[in-house]
């Protein structure tokens, strides 16, 4: 019961409570319905708590990945009284990403995104409207961010303004979100409305704080119960505290766009095309006339919305884990910054300097594999569907537990440890492994992934190249604390780091 504890809301009149028991009865003899063929195994779920007892709501992704030592690759578990299962491990991940994709490539959106985005956008929707946001925002996204130079000098401008706001520090120790944060968000910007913003921009401060703030408290014990039991909203007031909150600060971000894109809007030229919202507005004039047209203002707003979130949080908290490692890790460090003394010298870092530093490349992709900044994401069964031996019906919540696959035993020598040589042969050439999936794969695969790889890469070497990473005084490598904080993504622990210049 540890798990609930501190979290139960104020218990309502015996009557009302009542009332609410036998509906949450029903429903769970509903999703209790035994389908046709053998249901994938699990541990045995209470009525309405389901498998509530055996789980850690703070530490989720680990609850189900040693779970998945008793009960194998595929398994159920009852989320309250929602069926869940599970998909552990890389084989069996890729096996319903890639050869099912179809099949389980519906996304399964939780109450509080459904409260929030009601089907709009492309994080938290599915159907037509997913597919049309997705293709065009594919299309515009190597238009005005892979496909084109300019994407990658975006890129190092902004590593320029990252590393004046670190020497800003000169060498104390500091927090790296906050500037971090900002250089990652401009880039998404300069892709969504064709111009970065200057750090100490108000509505660019409020828009990153909204963001890191909506993502802390979705990844909440709190906020994971309400997704379980949604209903309770109507008597049970004390859970919808952070839920209030979360749709407060998505109000507030949608409006905050509301007015950007009304700037670009009134300056809108068809012939010069600044962003993807300018892209979009051309295309909402053309089919004006057009009956159910996906591209409306909902639409649009929640899009740029999703890519700001999603394109500033797994990328900032990304770098934020590697300089951390860095710090950690010096001997580390140092085989980094020699590589990179040796190939690129003085002159500021390219992409195309990546096939000539195996080592530094080795160690970025390490950096994503142990911080597994998304442990796990939520599909849905798009038909019915036997898979492995089991039914799975159509509707079913699935989870590809994607930290089982960054930490595959069977796929990683020292899958626990950060450990560089996952990526080198015995020449140190760089290679590539079939399980490294920190974007996911499939229909759902991330859809920043180019440009995120391209990021990653360019901000490290950057900052790499120009600082030395360290604990604060009086503390040593061995204290520094790898144990993620609790969140929608996991992010390093609260910390500090100096960064001395190398120059």
């Amino acid at each position: 019961m540890a798990v609930l504890e501190g979290l139960l809301p104020q218990m309502p009149s015996p009557l009302t409570l009542l009332g609410v028991v036998l509906v949450l009865f029903m429903l769970y003899l509903l999703s209790s319905t035994p389908g046709v063929g053998k249901d994938p195994p699990g541990p045995r779920p209470l009525p309405l708590l389901g498998n509530m007892l055996h789980l850690d709501l703070k530490r989720l992704p680990v609850c189900l990945s040693e779970m998945s030592k008793k009960y194998g690759s595929v398994f159920t578990v009852h989320l309250g009284p929602k069926k869940v299962v599970v998909l552990a491990g890389y084989k069996t991940v890729k096996q319903a990403l890639v050869n099912y994709a179809q099949e389980f490539g519906d996304k399964d959106v939780a109450p509080i995104l459904r409260d929030a985005m009601k089907g709009h956008g492309i994080t938290s929707a599915n159907g037509d409207s997913w597919k049309e946001m997705r293709r065009f925002f594919l299309s515009n996204l190597r238009d005005f961010g892979t496909g084109k130079r300019r994407s990658e000098k975006k890129i190092i401008e902004e590593s320029r303004y990252l590393i004046e706001g670190f020497e800003n520090f000169k060498g104390e120790p500091f927090d790296t979100t906050q500037p971090v944060n900002y250089a990652v968000s401009n880039i998404i910007c300069t892709i969504m409305y064709g111009s970065r913003f200057d750090y100490a921009d108000p509505t660019f401060q409020q828009m990153a704080n909204w963001t890191n703030e909506i993502f802390q408290l979705i990844g909440s014990a709190e906020i994971q119960l309400y997704n379980m039991f949604p209903w309770l909203r109507w008597c049970c007031g004390r859970w919808l505290v952070k839920r209030t909150q979360i749709l407060k600060n998505i109000d507030n971000g949608i409006e905050a766009i509301k007015g950007l894109v009304q700037g670009l809007k009134d300056t809108l030229n068809p012939q010069d095309l600044r962003g993807f919202v300018d892209s979009f507005l051309v295309r909402q004039q053309r089919e004006s006339d057009k009956p159910g047209s996906y591209f409306h203002n909902n639409n649009l707003n929640i899009t740029v919305g999703n890519m700001f979130a999603a394109g500033t949080d797994t990328i900032e908290t990304t770098l934020r884990w590697g300089l951390l490692l860095m710090a950690k890790y010096p001997h580390i460090q140092d085989q980094v910054q020699e590589e990179l003394s040796q190939v690129i010298g003085e002159r500021e870092p390219q992409v195309e300097d990546r096939r000539n530093l195996p080592y530094t490349d080795a160690v970025i992709h390490e950096i994503q594999r142990m911080s597994n900044v998304l442990p796990l994401v939520f599909h849905s069964t798009s038909c019915d569907i036997t898979f492995q031996g089991y039914f799975i019906k159509k509707g079913t919540a699935v989870i590809p537990l994607l930290m089982s696959v960054l930490k595959d035993e069977e796929e990683w020598e020292t899958p626990h440890s950060f450990n560089p040589g996952h990526f080198l042969d015995e020449k140190g050439c760089f290679i590539r492994r079939d399980a490294f999936m920190p974007f996911s794969t499939g229909r759902r695969a991330c859809v920043g992934e180019s440009l995120a790889r391209i990021q990653l890469f360019l901000f490290f070497t950057f900052l790499l190249q120009r600082f030395r990473f360290s604990p604060p005084p009086g503390v040593s490598e061995d204290e520094l604390d790898l144990t993620p904080s609790t969140g929608f993504t996991l992010h390093p622990p609260p910390h500090q780091l100096c960064a001395v210049s190398r120059v």
